[in-house]
């Protein structure tokens, strides 16, 4: 725990979220809520034919580490398919559980390894992940 838990990198992020407004026609729509902090996040997805991500609006209600984990998870959201969002969410939980040392599965989210340390930030900073993977999921399966 030699890092700070809320540095420069963190708070810049947590200010610069991309795509930081709802769609106005989404194909899906997933709100995750973090029942230890009261953090929210609703993402809004549009996808291309090939069932990659290729618009993107977000309502973000979270702290700085939930913020910085959105706008991390929205710079390289659009592009990524379903599978790769589910991938890249797993992947997430099994770093900040301890199951797992790699972070190169996402651009960025280094910034965030102090908070590894501190278990009650977990759900803030998956939020975004696992409701861009859902959404992502069930707009491949909804009817277009």
């Amino acid at each position: 725990m030699s890092a700070p838990l809320y540095n420069t990198d963190i708070l810049r992020l947590a200010s610069s979220i991309p795509h930081h407004a709802r769609l106005a026609d989404p194909q899906a729509s997933v709100e995750r809520r973090s029942p230890t902090c009261g953090s929210r996040v609703t993402v809004d997805v549009r996808m291309d034919d090939a069932g990659r991500v290729a618009d993107l609006g977000l309502e973000v209600r979270a702290c700085a580490l939930g913020q910085a984990s959105a706008a991390l998870m929205a710079g390289h959201a659009i592009g990524q398919d379903a599978a790769r969002l589910m991938q890249t969410r797993e992947a997430l939980a099994a770093y900040l559980e301890g199951r797992s040392d790699d972070l190169d599965f996402w651009p960025g989210l280094a910034v965030l390894a102090p908070a590894r340390a501190y278990p009650a930030r977990h759900a803030s900073i998956r939020l975004s992940f696992d409701a861009v993977a859902q959404a992502a999921a069930d707009a491949v399966r909804a009817p277009v």
